[in-house]
C-alpha cells in the first residue's frame, strides 16, 4: 500500500509523532485573544534535515524542520488579532490550499478556525515555493513529544531553495502574527533567482517529467542539467535535449553549417547554396556569386540572433556581416528562400513537433517610438526574456540586426509611426506557432532523412516553406540548418496551438515500451546485524550472472572486490552505486536512522527485506522515544516495493508479520518455526516461505517442499560460525529473496556452498 504523495494534514500519524484533530483549536484555545500589543518570540528552527530519497512522509525528496514555537504554542491561528488578514493579503494564493478540509481554501477555513503556527509555516513555505516557479503540493505538520516542538516537513526539488522558503516562511509568519512589514516581493524574487539558477531548465525538466510518469528513477549528476535516467546498467543519460546516444561526430558535423549542406546537397535533400565567409568584402562577394536576395548568418547562432534576411544591397550586406560577426562564430552567406520558417524536432527518427515563425510588428500610435512600442507591446510578452525557462529572447534597442531592419524600411529606433502604420521589427526567431498537425509525410520523411544523413538521434530541423502541408521541393523549399542539442521550449510553451509531449517522445526513443531503466534491488532493514543475509544475497546474485554491488555494515563491494571497508549504509553509497552503468543489481542494508535522516538511496527496489523491528534506542535525538512509533519508520522499506516485487518478512516476529498489508507485491514469509500459524496461512493460500526444520533449509510453496542445505553439515561450517550466533534467520533471508528474484533452487544451494568455500569463517567473501 503506497503512502499518499500529495498534500495532506491531520492523516495518519506519520513517523509516530503525534498529531493534532482538526478541531482542537477550538477547543484549546484562550477564552480571550491575544492582545493587540503583544509581540511573541520568533518561531526557533532547531534543525533541518534534507531526506533525497523515500523517508516515512512519501517517496519525494522533503525537507524536514524541527521547530519549536514555543509560547505560541498557548496561541492559535484563530487568538491573533488581524493575522488571518495580514497573511492572506501578502499571499493570496493560499486561498488554493486545500489541506485536510479536501477542498479549494481548506486551508483557510483552517486558519480562519485556529490551527498552529507549524501548520501554517508548511502552507506559506509551500507557497513561497510556487510564487518562486517551483510548485510542489505535498507537505505535514506533526507534533512530537515535546511541547511546542514540531516536524514540518515540505516537498522540494532542490534542497537550498526548501531551506530558504522554509526560513522565509518562518519571518513572515513571525511578522504576520507581530504585525511588521514584510517585502514578500523581495523574498519570492530572491527564491525565483536560485529556482533559474539551480533547478533544472525546463527542457530537461520535461524530460525528466515524462520519465517519471513512465515510473523511470532519475539522478542529477552535477549542477547543471546533466541527469542520468534509470540505475546502473540500465541507465541512459541525457544533457537537455543530448544524450549518451547522440553521436559526438554527428555533433561536429551539425556545428559545420557548410559541412552539414554538403552532405544533405548530396543525398538530394533542398538546401540554399551558400558558403563560409571571412570579412565584409568577402561577404558581397559571396552575395554577387550566389545571387541576390541573400541571407547571414553566424554558423553557430542561438534564437536566430545575429541573422539578416531578404538582403538585396552591398551596404545591406556588409552592415548583416558585422551583426552576424558580433555573435563570436563564422558568418555565412546563402541564397535567400523565400516563405515561412519553420522548426521540425526530430526524435529517434520521427518528426514529434513542429512549430513556424511569425514576423513580430509594432503598430503606431503617432505619439510612441518604436522602441516605447517595443516595450510596450513586445517585451512585455510573458514568454520573451533573458531566463533559460522563456522561449523568446527580449528585443533590445541596440541589436543591430533590428536597427538594419528598420533602416531598410525608412525608420529608425526612435521613429514615431503615424497611427494605423506598422513596422517589421523582427523577422526570424520567433517560433510561437504548433502546427505538428499539419507536417506533409514527405516533408516529415524528408527531415527524417536530413537528421540520419547528419547522424543525431535527436535534431532541431530548421526549413523555409511556402506551406508546411505540401510537399518541400516543388515549392521551392529547403532546409537551412540541422541543430543538435535542439531547444525544447518551443514546442513546450507555442503562443497558439498546443504544446507537444516532446519529453514523452526523448523518454521512449531511450526507453522502448517495456524498459524501466532498472536494475533488480533489494533493500535490507533489520536491528543492526543483518549484514549477514545481505552478503549471503549479494553472492547468490553474482551467482546468477549479475554483477552486484553490495553495501552494508560490513564495508562497500562490486562483484568480488571489496571497495571499502566498514560501515558502507546511507544514500551517499547507494547512489555511487546506482551511477555505475556495470552493476546489474544491487544489495542494501539500511537502518532505522538512515531513513529518518537521509531516506533510502533508490525510488522502488524489487525486494524489501525485514527481518526484525528494532527498538527505539539511539534514536532519541530524532524525536524517536517509543517503540511503537517503529514500525511507521521500517514500513518505508516495504512501501518501495515494486507491484511486480516480493516482500521478505520474518513470520516470527509479529510487527514485521504485520506489514505484509503494506506490501503492493508478493509476500514471502521465513521462520524459525515450521509449525507458525502464520506460515501455515500462507501456504494454505499457496504463498511461498522459506523456514528451518532444526538446521535444515527448506523452501516451500503449498504443499511442495524442496530441501536446500544442513546447515550443520561440514561443508556449511563458514557460514555456522559467522556472527551472529544463530545464523538460520539470515540464510533464511537470503534464500527467500534469491528465490523472489527467479534464482533456481538448485542454484540457490549451490550459491551457499560456493560462499563458504569463497570465505573462511568470519571473513567476507
Amino acid at each position: 500500500m503506497r503512502r499518499i504523495d500529495q498534500h495532506e494534514h491531520g492523516s495518519a500519524n506519520g513517523g509516530g509523532l503525534y498529531v493534532r484533530a482538526p478541531q482542537a483549536a477550538a477547543e484549546l484555545a484562550p477564552a480571550s485573544a491575544a492582545p493587540p500589543d503583544r509581540q511573541f518570540a520568533d518561531i526557533i528552527i532547531r534543525r533541518m534535515a534534507h531526506l533525497r530519497g523515500p523517508n516515512i512522509w512519501t517517496y519525494r525528496a522533503v525537507i524536514e524542520a524541527i521547530v519549536d514555537i514555543g509560547e505560541l504554542e498557548d496561541f492559535p491561528s484563530n487568538t491573533l488579532p488581524g493575522f488571518y488578514d495580514r497573511l492572506t493579503a501578502w499571499l493570496p494564493g493560499l486561498i488554493e490550499h486545500r489541506c485536510s478540509v479536501g477542498r479549494r481554501g481548506g486551508f483557510l477555513m483552517r486558519l480562519r478556525d485556529g490551527t498552529w503556527p507549524g501548520h501554517i509555516l508548511e502552507h506559506v513555505a509551500l507557497e513561497l515555493q510556487t510564487q518562486a516557479g517551483m510548485k510542489t503540493g505535498f507537505g505535514k505538520a506533526r507534533m512530537t513529544h515535546e511541547r511546542g516542538v514540531y516536524k514540518v516537513v515540505i516537498r522540494t526539488r532542490h534542497e537550498a531553495v526548501g531551506r530558504l522558503a522554509i526560513t522565509s516562511a518562518r519571518d513572515l509568519v513571525m511578522a504576520a502574527i507581530n504585525d511588521r512589514p514584510y517585502d514578500v516581493a523581495a523574498t519570492i524574487a530572491r527564491l525565483t533567482e536560485m529556482v533559474d539558477r539551480q533547478c533544472l531548465g525546463p527542457s530537461t525538466a520535461c524530460i525528466v517529467d515524462a520519465a517519471v510518469e513512465r515510473g523511470i528513477p532519475n539522478i542529477r549528476l552535477n549542477d547543471g542539467n546533466l541527469v542520468q535516467l534509470g540505475h546502473g546498467a540500465a541507465q541512459h543519460r541525457i544533457w537537455t535535449a543530448e544524450t549518451d546516444r547522440t553521436s559526438a561526430i554527428a555533433e561536429g558535423i551539425a556545428s559545420d553549417k557548410d559541412l552539414t549542406k554538403q552532405l544533405l546537397a548530396a543525398a538530394g535533400v533542398p538546401v540554399p547554396e551558400g558558403r563560409t565567409v571571412s570579412s565584409a568584402d568577402d561577404a558581397w562577394d559571396a552575395a554577387e556569386d550566389i545571387g541576390l536576395p541573400v541571407a547571414v548568418k553566424p554558423s553557430d547562432g542561438n534564437h536566430a540572433r545575429g541573422v539578416s534576411l531578404n538582403l538585396k544591397t552591398r551596404d545591406e550586406v556588409v552592415r548583416a556581416f558585422a551583426a552576424a560577426e558580433q555573435e563570436g562564430s563564422e558568418v555565412i552567406v546563402e541564397r535567400f528562400i523565400p516563405g515561412q520558417e519553420h522548426r521540425l524536432l526530430v526524435v529517434g527518427g520521427k518528426v514529434v513537433a513542429a512549430t513556424r515563425g511569425e514576423i513580430i510588428r509594432v503598430s503606431g500610435d503617432g505619439r510612441s517610438s518604436i522602441g516605447q512600442l517595443i516595450d510596450a507591446h513586445v517585451n512585455t510578452d510573458p514568454r520573451r526574456g533573458v531566463e533559460e525557462h522563456l522561449p523568446l529572447e527580449t528585443l533590445r534597442h541596440d541589436d543591430p540586426v533590428l536597427l538594419l531592419l528598420l533602416e531598410r524600411q525608412g525608420l529608425g529606433i526612435d521613429s514615431v509611426l503615424p497611427r494605423g502604420e506598422s513596422a517589421e521589427v523582427q523577422r526570424t526567431g520567433n517560433m510561437s506557432i504548433d502546427v505538428t498537425g499539419q507536417v506533409h509525410p514527405d516533408v516529415a520523411e524528408l527531415v527524417a532523412m536530413a537528421t540520419r544523413v547528419v547522424g543525431l538521434d535527436i535534431a532541431g530541423i530548421d526549413l523555409v516553406a511556402e506551406d508546411i502541408g505540401q510537399p518541400l521541393i516543388p515549392q521551392g523549399g529547403a532546409i537551412v540548418e540541422v541543430n543538435a542539442g535542439p531547444g525544447l521550449l518551443m514546442h513546450l510553451k507555442p503562443a497558439i496551438g498546443r504544446a507537444q509531449p516532446v519529453g514523452d517522445a526523448i523518454v521512449n526513443h531511450l526507453f522502448p515500451a517495456g524498459a524501466s531503466g532498472r536494475i533488480p534491488i533489494v533493500g535490507i532493514i533489520g536491528d543492526g546485524e543483518s549484514a549477514l543475509a545481505a552478503r549471503l544475497t549479494a553472492a547468490l546474485m553474482q551467482l546468477h550472472g549479475l554483477q552486484t554491488a553490495l553495501g552494508c555494515r560490513d564495508g562497500l563491494f562490486l562483484g568480488q572486490r571489496r571497495l571499502a571497508s566498514g560501515g558502507a549504509l546511507g544514500y551517499d553509497i547507494g547512489e555511487r552505486m546506482l551511477i555505475n552503468r556495470t552493476v546489474q543489481a544491487a544489495v542494501f542494508e539500511t537502518s532505522p536512522r538512515h531513513i529518518l535522516t537521509e531516506g533510502l538511496p533508490y525510488d522502488r527496489c524489487q525486494v524489501g527485506v525485514v527481518m526484525c523491528m528494532p527498538g527505539p534506542q539511539g534514536l532519541e535525538d530524532l524525536y524517536i522515544t517509543e517503540a511503537d512509533q517503529m514500525p511507521n519508520i521500517v514500513r518505508t522499506q516495504v512501501d518501495v516495493v515494486l507491484p511486480e516485487g516480493a516482500a521478505v518478512l520474518n513470520a516470527d516476529d509479529a510487527e514485521v508479520l504485520a506489514l505484509a498489508d503494506y506490501a503492493d507485491g508478493e509476500v514471502l514469509l521465513y521462520s524459525l518455526d515450521p509449525q507458525s500459524p502464520a506460515l501455515k496461512a500462507h501456504r494454505a493460500r499457496k504463498g511461498r516461505v522459506a523456514l528451518a526444520r532444526g538446521d535444515r533449509i527448506v523452501l516451500a510453496q503449498g504443499p511442495e517442499e524442496f530441501a536446500l542445505v544442513n546447515l550443520s553439515a561440514p561443508e556449511f561450517s563458514a557460514i555456522a560460525q559467522e556472527p551472529p550466533a544463530d545464523v538460520r534467520p539470515h540464510v533464511l533471508a537470503a534464500v527467500a529473496t534469491a528465490w523472489s528474484l527467479g534464482v533456481p533452487v538448485e542454484l540457490i544451494r549451490a550459491g551457499l556452498l560456493h560462499f563458504c568455500e569463497a570465505a573462511p569463517a568470519g571473513a567476507v567473501h
